[in-house]
């Protein structure tokens, strides 16, 4: 059995932690511990989740891209239909977009005809909007 995995953005500390523990109250996330990805023991930290809070949960997808890495909510994603041709940079058709949890799925932005099991072929994770909020500009710019 696959069980959920999740992450945790940092508003302060302005990084990415891993989830050590999650407490639900009346099935919503409400409280989450974490502590740094690289196992230093300082810079862990606790607290409230939620929009308001400075502890922004995000939960992996289930999938990984073209390279193996792990797809997570609040991941920026290049997706294409055909390998890339890298002598002269056609890519075909291509999306940039964040990845959301919406309507009961995973999308590509906010439309509900992106949802991840109807994305294009080929994703590619080239950041995620908190620490790269600058690669949708290109997109949406």
């Amino acid at each position: 059995m696959e069980y959920p995995k999740f992450r945790v953005w940092d508003e302060t500390q302005h990084k990415m932690l891993q989830v050590d523990c999650i407490e639900f109250i009346d099935g919503k996330a409400y409280w989450v511990e974490a502590s740094p990805a690289d196992g230093n023991v300082q810079g862990g930290n606790d607290g409230p989740v939620g929009d308001n809070s400075q502890l922004k949960l995000e939960q992996y997808t289930g999938l990984k891209d073209a390279n193996g890495d792990e797809i997570y909510e609040g991941d920026v994603v290049h997706g294409y239909d055909q390998e890339p041709d890298r002598d002269d940079g056609y890519i075909g058709s291509s999306v940039i977009e964040v990845v959301n949890f919406k309507w009961g799925s995973f999308c590509l932005g906010d439309f509900k005809n992106k949802i991840m099991v109807y994305t294009p072929p080929i994703i590619e994770v080239i950041g995620n909007v908190h620490e790269n909020p600058e690669l949708l500009e290109v997109q949406h710019g």
